[in-house]
């Protein structure tokens, strides 16, 4: 801690902090006997991520959008599907996309040829490492984060590339922690959860930034009926299908799903997302 402000931990304490939360969640997972082993474990879903880039019935795009200049250029890292890199490449100079799975690229690759969309370059690339992208004006993540163990060297290299302004989109809790309720039930012990947006602000004052925050309000995330959740559930609660923790699964799905307006929800409450904005370097 650094003398003087003993409520904020100095930028190595939160990074291993960050690291250790990280690698007590995989080990978690790895000590499962028999569970899915992906060669890329987005692949399945990376269709989920496709989206019409002039869509305007989404308030965090409309945010993005606002911090979007004509005449700069944004490196978006873990750009996925493009849910938002192809938004944002309608409006800034160019685009650069960092993003290490195979499925994610291909899928953002054909959006873009879809939509028209050239001013956009793809990387392979899993961060933190030895980068070919370019600096940009702005760097951007989305979603990035949560299970990244050494997301502090991830943060320094994120500065590093950008020159104006560094944006981050996290939710208050990981995604896969709305699943943990069904982790006991499943597996016989409470589920370690990931680094949500709460953490993240801390690794940002224990880098001595300080960051301007907005908050969204996004409806319950829903499925229509408890096969559907059921098979959502499968992927973070790393459950093969047929297998005998899946029966156990199904009567977890059954015990703990609420019903909500459209379908079931497994927290019926409104899910808080932050849009994180900062200057790089201070």
């Amino acid at each position: 801690m650094r003398a003087g402000r003993t409520l904020v931990p100095d930028a190595a304490a939160a990074a291993d902090a960050w690291r250790a939360l990280v690698i007590a969640e995989r080990e978690q997972v790895e000590r499962l006997p028999d569970r899915p082993r992906p060669e890329d474990f987005y692949a399945p879903v990376a269709e989920s991520f496709r989206a019409d880039p002039r869509r305007r019935d989404e308030p965090l795009l409309e945010v993005l959008r606002a911090l979007v200049r004509p005449e700069e250029t944004w490196l978006d890292i873990g750009a996925g599907g493009g849910r938002y890199t192809l938004a944002i490449a309608l409006l800034a100079k160019r685009v650069y996309a960092v993003e290490p799975s195979a499925g994610m690229r291909q899928v953002l690759s054909q959006a873009a040829r879809e939509h028209g969309i050239e001013n956009l370059e793809v990387l392979d690339e899993r961060w933190p490492c030895e980068s070919r992208a370019p600096h940009a004006d702005v760097a951007f993540i989305s979603q990035v984060g949560y299970d990244i163990a050494e997301f502090g060297a991830f943060v320094d290299q994120m500065e590093a590339h950008s020159r104006r302004l560094c944006v981050a989109v996290l939710f208050e809790r990981a995604p896969i922690a709305e699943f943990a309720v069904l982790w006991p039930s499943v597996h016989g012990e409470e589920r370690i959860l990931l680094p949500g947006l709460g953490e993240f602000l801390v690794l940002l004052l224990a880098k001595g930034r300080l960051p301007e925050v907005r908050l969204l309000s996004l409806p319950p995330r829903t499925y229509p009926d408890l096969d559907a959740l059921t098979s959502a559930a499968r992927r973070p609660l790393w459950v093969l299908e047929g297998s005998a923790q899946d029966e156990k699964l199904k009567a977890a799905v059954r015990a703990a799903a609420v019903a909500v307006p459209g379908g079931y929800a497994l927290n019926p409450k409104p899910r808080r997302l932050g849009v994180v904005t900062w200057e790089p370097g201070g």
